[in-house]
């Protein structure tokens, strides 16, 4: 099993489970979330943003690394999702402070 920081395994957890509501109370009420090449700020765009990937995907995320960073943990995981090509790996980039996720970035 890969350790993960507290609010980054509810995070994961929360995706997987598709409930939007348990992965926004992971992040900072300023949290940034990068995807798709947008951004969303604050915890209520994070939730619209985790609520529509759930309708359009359906994704879960099978864990495969996890590597503290200079300012964070970079989680890499393949991604299953409902569309030709799955699944994909992602590397997931958090920052966290304050026991929540302050950024997110989701890259190829």
């Amino acid at each position: 099993m890969i350790e993960l920081p507290e609010p980054i395994r509810r995070y994961f957890d929360g995706s997987n489970a598709h409930d939007p509501d348990v992965c926004a109370a992971c992040f900072a009420d300023d949290a940034i979330v990068r995807d798709e090449r947008h951004e969303h700020r604050g915890v209520g765009a994070v939730c619209e943003w985790m609520r529509d990937a759930i309708t359009r995907y359906g994704h879960t995320v099978e864990i495969l690394s996890s590597a503290e960073t200079g300012d964070g943990v970079t989680v890499t995981g393949r991604v299953s999702v409902n569309f030709p090509g799955s699944p994909i790996v992602l590397r997931h980039s958090f920052v966290v402070a304050g026991g929540k996720i302050a950024r997110l970035e989701i890259v190829p």
